[in-house]
């Protein structure tokens, strides 16, 4: 019988390929544009919004990471459907900041083609494969892709709570499917599926780092340069809480996992639970680009909260990471989490400066604190990524 180890091997040596990094730029506009959409009008509507867009780029974005574990993305004609994807993508991204206002019904129609595409694709390789587990899957997505497509491009001719009420249930029914579907009959690899979301942490970190430039212009001054330095130190802290540790022993879980116990792994810790991740850095970078609008002056009740409440987010979405892949509560990063929270009422009454700095103090003593306390594992994990879960833990 072959073990966890022996159908691990083949699936390490599948990586991220070049094309799969040329799509995600379309998802780097995304991100970008739903910063600014939300840094315009920092009002609670506009971040409601931002968030409810954000979810359904994601799911764009997740299917598609979950369709290059099943076809050869550099196979012509998927190559050229792919193209076609980034095209309809980046018309969903140019049009992010009129999505509910004059340009909700052109997001609906280009999302719905996006994901009419990943369906074809995936049609197209379940019909070339010897059993039809994958074509009877990708075939029971059809009736969520038409009808979500369909909620959508209904909301963009609505307004107010209508519209509100059409895209929360266009996102309630795409997001449930998985989990009423079940996960039989997709094939996972699980170094590619983990290095694939590891990427996608990275470009919403370097939309954080475009807050900073988006925020400081062209006029800098010492309080700009300082503050561009704290933000700079954090981003590399909410980098190193997932990259130093966490994403190994994650890929390592889930290279472990096998048949239907993987897939359900995969669809709750990385396509669920990478969302807050992504959201949280999102809110942050709006955060930032406040800050820097206005360095020596409290920040509004907003931009405090998404600078503050996107760390925390981030922290909370590594906590439920944890929990569902290794099941066990990391209470430091809970703690950090709350310390966050509790800065909120200093950033109002405070410069936004000192409220970064404060922010950018708790992440840095968080990892530092993990670096110190957990050096032996760390050098063990670090040494040798390809030890058992168990060996890592020691």
């Amino acid at each position: 019988m072959a073990t966890a180890e022996s159908e691990a091997r083949p699936d390490q040596e599948q990586r991220v390929t070049p094309l799969e990094l040329f799509f995600d730029l379309v998802f780097v506009l995304s991100f970008t544009q739903v910063t600014a959409t939300m840094a315009e009008d920092p009002s609670w509507e506009r971040i409601g919004e931002g968030l409810l867009i954000l979810a359904a780029v994601w799911w764009a974005w997740a299917a598609y990471a979950w369709l290059t574990n099943e076809i050869d993305p550099n196979e012509n004609l998927n190559r050229l459907l792919v193209f076609l994807a980034m095209g309809a993508m980046l018309v969903v991204s140019l049009v992010i900041p009129e999505t509910f206002g004059s340009q909700g019904v052109l997001f609906g129609c280009a999302y719905l083609v996006v994901r009419l595409i990943h369906l074809a694709l995936y049609v197209r390789a379940g019909r070339a494969e010897e059993e039809d587990g994958l074509l009877k899957a990708a075939l029971g997505l059809a009736p969520g892709v038409l009808l979500g497509g369909a909620l959508l491009i209904v909301a963009g001719t609505q307004e107010g709570e209508v519209r509100v009420a059409l895209w929360v249930a266009f996102l309630l029914l795409d997001y449930s499917a998985p989990l009423v579907a079940g996960v039989e009959g997709w094939h996972l690899a699980p170094g590619h599926f983990a290095e694939r979301h590891g990427l996608i942490v990275i470009i919403a970190l370097g939309e954080s780092v475009v807050a900073i430039g988006v925020g400081a212009g062209f006029a800098i001054n010492s309080g700009e340069v300082v503050a561009a330095l704290l933000a700079i130190a954090m981003i590399c802290a909410l980098w190193w809480a997932y990259f130093d540790i966490v994403s190994l022993v994650a890929e390592r879980r889930l290279t472990e996992a096998v048949g239907g116990e993987r897939n359900a792994l995969a669809r709750d810790s990385y396509s669920y639970l990478h969302l807050p991740m992504i959201a949280g850095i999102v809110l942050l970078a709006l955060g930032l680009e406040q800050t820097f609008h206005h360095v020596d002056e409290p920040l509004k009740t907003v931009p405090a909260i998404a600078l503050c409440g996107g760390v925390a987010l981030y922290l909370l979405a590594h906590i439920a990471f944890r929990l569902r892949n290794v099941g066990t509560l990391n209470r430091h990063r809970g703690v950090a989490m709350l310390a966050v929270l509790a800065l909120i009422p200093l950033a109002l009454e405070v410069e936004a400066l000192v409220a970064l700095a404060a922010v950018t103090a708790v992440l840095v003593v968080l990892v530092t604190y993990e670096a110190i306390r957990f050096r032996e594992a760390r050098a063990r994990v670090r040494a040798n990524p390809s030890l058992t879960l168990a060996e890592m833990r020691g």
